[in-house]
């Protein structure tokens, strides 16, 4: 499923196989997770994509070379010589090449990775319930490690990476406070079934200050909302590769020693972090999967929040 051009639905296309470059793999897809990244690329909100481009990068699928199952990550590669890639930041790349975007992606039966951007599928996860695990979980993760050791957490948007992180964060011991949409009912009650000890809307008080908030939503507007129902000292930390403009906010918000930071990316440590962590917990994705030709419908879905947990095309059998 190719994007021609920003704006326009993806077209079903018979591509050449690709074929792998010295240290790379070639992959058989089975899964790819649909991400909101996927929507903000299709729809010309992320500029400069390589055109005509496969997107998709919560791939699950066999080396063909070696068997195994092995996960492809939104990072598809970096320099490793540049000041960020030497001092551990190798998110922060300039030269970085992201999958789905600058590279082809796994809305396609066959991909091609770097194998040091590569991962280990971690045994147990069917291959639609291990695809969201390699970008809503691993950003979600990444997010969390941002937002220090707050007991006292708030999930603004509970989509697929707020499904993971509820349920590491109570494996972890923190307290989770879930904020969506005003009658978002659904998405409350499904919040709450994940462990969080209150959901409510937007806007709505919590029982408790928050020690920290993790911005999920790509809605600017909820970055001041979440500087308000955060204790002095906490953070708010904005997970999104893509949101809108947050408007001007009142320094008496951001005023005791708060802090607002973005999270950007990830790195193979965060990968390797998290793909041993998700099966101790256990992390339970919870996905709607849908054949390949149907990409269109998921990121409609998606596109107006229809989606519980993650959805997922499911592309072959192992």
């Amino acid at each position: 499923m190719v994007l021609e051009a920003p704006r326009t639905p993806l077209v079903a296309a018979e591509l050449p196989r690709p074929q792998p470059s010295p240290g790379q793999l070639l992959v058989r897809v089975l899964a790819c997770g649909v991400c909101r990244t996927d929507l903000h690329v299709v729809d010309g909100e992320l500029p400069h994509p390589k055109l005509p481009l496969v997107v998709g990068h919560q791939i699950v699928g066999i080396d063909e070379a070696s068997g195994r199952r092995v996960g492809i990550p939104w990072l598809g590669w970096t320099d490793g010589t540049c000041r960020y890639c030497t001092s551990g930041r190798e998110n922060l790349c300039d030269a970085a090449r992201f999958t789905g975007y600058d590279l082809d992606g796994g809305y396609a039966e066959y991909a091609v990775a770097d194998k040091r951007f590569c991962f280990p599928i971690p045994a147990g996860y069917p291959d639609a319930q291990a695809a969201p695990l390699l970008c809503a979980g691993l950003i979600g993760y990444r997010s969390l490690r941002m937002a220090g050791d707050a007991e006292r957490l708030g999930l603004y948007g509970f989509g697929a990476s707020a499904h993971i992180v509820a349920q590491v964060a109570r494996h972890q011991g923190r307290r989770v406070f879930a904020f969506t949409r005003a009658g978002d009912e659904a998405g409350q009650e499904f919040a709450r079934s994940l462990g969080a000890e209150w959901a409510g809307a937007v806007g709505d008080p919590a029982p408790d200050e928050l020690d920290a908030a993790i911005v999920f939503a790509p809605a600017g507007e909820l970055v001041p909302a979440a500087l308000r129902a955060t204790a002095k000292g906490g953070v708010v930390v904005c997970a999104g590769i893509h949101m809108s403009d947050i408007p001007s906010i009142p320094y008496e918000l951001l005023w005791g020693e708060r802090v607002v930071r973005s999270v950007a990316n990830l790195t193979r440590r965060d990968g390797e972090e998290f793909l041993a962590l998700a099966p101790q917990v256990p992390v339970r994705t919870e996905v709607e999967t849908y054949p390949l030709e149907q990409a269109n419908d998921a990121l409609d879905r998606l596109r107006a929040s229809r989606v519980r947990g993650a959805a997922v095309l499911v592309v072959a059998q192992a």
